[in-house]
């Protein structure tokens, strides 16, 4: 009777090879998060650093609070100058610019004929 314990598996059914087989779904998760979760939003915020890095006088901005303007200068501070109306001009951070408008201010407006 003692030979036919020896001969029989490991008490439990581990098998060889158990551990590995139990990580591969998880692998395969991150994987999939990886691609549609953390790859597009690490290349979205080196666009909008790199936005911000070639900013440059004159060029149309829009903020994350819905602010159209022009810039007109950099202060320090990480602040930008920019001209939203006719004699009205605000300080707003570098990191409030969410993207660049190019002649959208410029095609709104009524041309005098």
């Amino acid at each position: 009777m003692g030979i036919a314990y020896a001969m029989g598996g490991v008490p439990g059914g581990g098998g060889p090879g158990g551990g590995f087989t139990a990580l591969v779904p998880l692998i395969l998760m991150f994987g999939v998060f990886y691609v549609l979760l953390i790859r597009p939003q690490q290349k979205k915020q080196r666009e909008l650093r790199d936005l911000l890095s070639s900013l440059k006088t004159g060029d149309q901005i829009v903020t994350s609070g819905g602010l159209y303007g022009t810039i007109i200068g950099f202060g320090e501070d990480n602040r930008v100058k920019v001209k939203i109306a006719d004699n009205v001009k605000v300080d707003i951070a570098r990191s409030a610019i969410t993207g660049k408008v190019p002649g959208a201010i410029e095609a709104a407006k009524p041309k005098d004929s």
